[in-house]
């Protein structure tokens, strides 16, 4: 009676179910969610709502401009489902880098132009979507 083959088939066993458990944990953090929610994108400056846009209603994609009070100037593109921003003036391009959202997971934050653009989802009524969803001191 040798013990070994008995060990050696546990841990090859042990090893393809953690490796099957890495690769179902990857798929499901990589691929993009492909669910139903509908999302409004809500766009901050200096911590003001100044616009929400409805993005399960955009048919085409549509460019606008966003201008700050320091002179800084932002260009947003708004696709069906997706927006994202195209330029922007400030020195690191961190925020155009970001790329275009589509669900809750991040918001795309221009810090130097203190612009943040952060998904929700639609409700019937919008007369939430200025309140913040946290307590601040």
């Amino acid at each position: 009676m040798n013990p070994q083959p008995d060990s050696r088939k546990a841990a090859v066993l042990t090893a393809v179910f953690l490796a099957l458990i890495c690769l179902a944990s990857a798929v499901y953090l990589l691929l993009p969610v492909r669910n139903k929610t509908k999302y409004t994108a809500d766009i901050f400056q200096n911590g003001i709502l100044i616009m929400s846009i409805p993005l399960n209603e955009e048919t085409e994609s549509r460019v606008f401009t966003i201008k700050g009070e320091n002179g800084c100037v932002n260009e947003v593109e708004v696709r069906p489902g997706s927006i994202g921003i195209l330029s922007a003036d400030c020195p690191d391009k961190l925020c155009v880098s970001q790329g275009f959202i589509s669900d809750t997971r991040l918001p795309i934050t221009c810090l130097p132009n203190r612009l943040v653009i952060q998904l929700r989802p639609a409700s019937e009524s919008d007369e939430d979507s200025a309140l913040p969803d946290i307590i601040t001191y």
